[in-house]
């Protein structure tokens, strides 16, 4: 692995802070109290060429690859994580799954709308009883010979009730587990029989959307099956693998904003004379957190190097995201007590990091389920893919 960046990568760098800092960072308190998403700022991104990350320039791609969207992601993330979740709900989740298992109408259909910022993205997997465990899922589409007709409940899907082009796993075979589920590419805004509910209440990620979907008889076309039927359960792995660097990098840029952030505050805030900085205990603090911060980040690099080489990547993928999960809610929880009573208040962005910093312990696989994974691979009891 070479450490040092391209020149190539180094302006996709300077574009993502420049973006971040001018398009993102100005609104933040403002789109945290309201809870808004602003569907202009994933216009802005496809404009610039940062939901195209490893997409073939015929379907609209930027013509980079995992590298530069690794480096881009870091940069927007450090600034509001809630953010992170565009590249991966348009480009590593519908786009580049798309790209791998669609037809040539299906790609030349949907990928250049998602690469573009015109169409927001999503994919559904989890449902209220159905989270780690994918096979049990309930949702069902029955074949009508014509068309697909497709009945149950999908929660806690990132972007779902704005999305307008969405994955969809459900089940096609009665009691077939992992083996009878299948992918379909739903068109939102042309699908009847889908009721989608807006989730409000959530810990953090309060402008990232957050919704449950329902369907009621929604009438789904033929062609819309994704790849072969009921081979879902491979898509969706496959899948997850991108979608997952998605959420390692957002945890890896969170946890060095929090280092960033305290180790300002540490140089500003006198007391006893001299900057808290000066005291052996948040020296110590400050140590543990950038050891952390420097693991996490050179284990997304690798991950996505692999990824960029063609080579396998599963268990590499879910160390990065494990080990990036554990050093942002370390690093935001350190923070907070770093930053002292004023890291209790809103006017700094300490209860922002800690609230969003947990959700990555779940998402697209909980920290268990990731350790399953590392341990799985190592012990030789599945391969590395």
């Amino acid at each position: 692995m070479d450490f040092g960046f391209t020149e190539e990568q180094r302006m996709v760098q300077e574009m993502a802070q420049n973006f971040a800092e001018k398009e993102i960072a100005p609104f933040i308190d403002e789109d945290e109290k309201n809870h808004h998403y602003r569907r202009e700022i994933l216009s802005k991104m496809g404009e610039l060429g940062l939901l195209g990350w490893s997409i073939p320039e015929e379907y609209g791609g930027n013509g980079m690859g995992w590298m530069e969207g690794v480096t881009a992601l870091y940069e927007i993330a450090k600034v509001h994580t809630s953010w992170r979740l565009s590249i991966s709900g348009n480009c590593w989740g519908p786009a580049m799954t798309i790209n791998k298992y669609g037809t040539e109408e299906q790609k030349a259909k949907y990928i250049p709308d998602l690469v573009s910022g015109k169409a927001v993205g999503s994919f559904a997997m989890t449902e209220a009883n159905s989270g780690s465990d994918v096979g049990a899922m309930k949702t069902f589409a029955e074949d009508k010979g014509d068309h697909w007709l497709i009945n149950g409940t999908k929660m806690w899907i990132s972007g779902g009730h704005v999305s307008d082009i969405g994955l969809l796993y459900v089940a096609t075979e009665e009691g077939g587990g992992p083996r009878g589920l299948s992918c379909f590419i739903i068109d939102y805004n042309n699908t009847p029989g889908v009721t989608r509910i807006p989730i409000h209440e959530k810990v953090g990620m309060w402008p990232a959307p957050t919704s449950e979907l329902v369907f009621e008889n929604a009438v789904v076309p033929k062609e819309n099956l994704l790849g072969p039927l009921n081979r879902g359960f491979q898509i969706c792995m496959w899948q997850l693998n991108n979608t997952r660097m998605g959420c390692a990098i957002g945890a890896a840029a969170l946890s060095a904003a929090c280092l960033e952030g305290s180790v300002n505050y540490a140089n500003e805030r006198i007391q006893f004379g001299q900057p808290i900085g000066k005291f052996q205990m948040i020296q110590q603090q400050i140590a543990e957190m950038k050891l952390e911060d420097e693991a996490a980040k050179h284990m997304v690099f690798k991950a996505a190097w692999l990824k960029e080489q063609g080579k396998p990547s599963q268990q590499e993928t879910s160390m990065a995201k494990l080990f990036a999960c554990n050093a942002a809610v370390h690093a935001a929880n350190v923070a907070m007590k770093i930053y002292g009573s004023y890291g209790y208040s809103t006017e700094y962005p300490c209860g922002r990091w800690l609230r969003d910093a947990k959700q990555f312990e779940t998402l697209e696989g909980t920290s268990n389920i990731h350790m399953t994974i590392v341990a799985g691979i190592e012990l030789g009891y599945q391969p590395n893919r």
